[in-house]
């Protein structure tokens, strides 16, 4: 499967924020949308950032609970490793697993089109093991 048909089956949308909302309104932000990482964007199409529950978790051990008055800028990952619709799940997994990263945001054509988890990734990898354990248990059971 590729990028594009994990998209397709759990939806495009992504959370984004802008690089000047505070840490404490971005925790709101994933804690009522319930999610792990909004993509740091000012205009909601191109990715200048992305930050994660660990970055903040990171920035709270590093400088205390000043943190959560500052804004997003200030922690975010700005070298964000991106992945396209045509990016195969193996292909993400491998940069999933060895950047270790838990989020990825897709581009299409300089444009974000939506993010996937690592979450994404072990769910098509389960579906993938179930319907190759129904075909084994079909071939044993029926002979086909």
């Amino acid at each position: 499967m590729h990028v594009e048909g994990l998209l397709r089956n759990k939806g495009a949308e992504v959370v984004t924020v802008e690089g000047s909302t505070t840490v404490a309104d971005a925790l709101q932000t994933m804690a009522t949308r319930r999610v792990g990482a909004l993509v740091v964007s000012a205009d909601g199409s191109a990715v200048d950032g992305i930050v994660s529950e660990r970055d903040v978790v990171w920035g709270l051990a590093d400088r205390g609970a000043g943190l959560l008055g500052e804004t997003v800028a200030t922690i975010m990952t700005r070298d964000v490793v991106t992945c396209g619709m045509a990016t195969t799940v193996d292909q993400l997994s491998t940069m999933m697993t060895e950047g270790r990263m838990r989020h990825v945001p897709v581009v299409v054509d300089g444009a974000l089109a939506g993010i996937v988890s690592i979450g994404d990734v072990v769910k098509d990898r389960l579906r993938e093991l179930e319907a190759e354990t129904q075909s084994l248990h079909e071939y044993i059971s029926h002979g086909r």
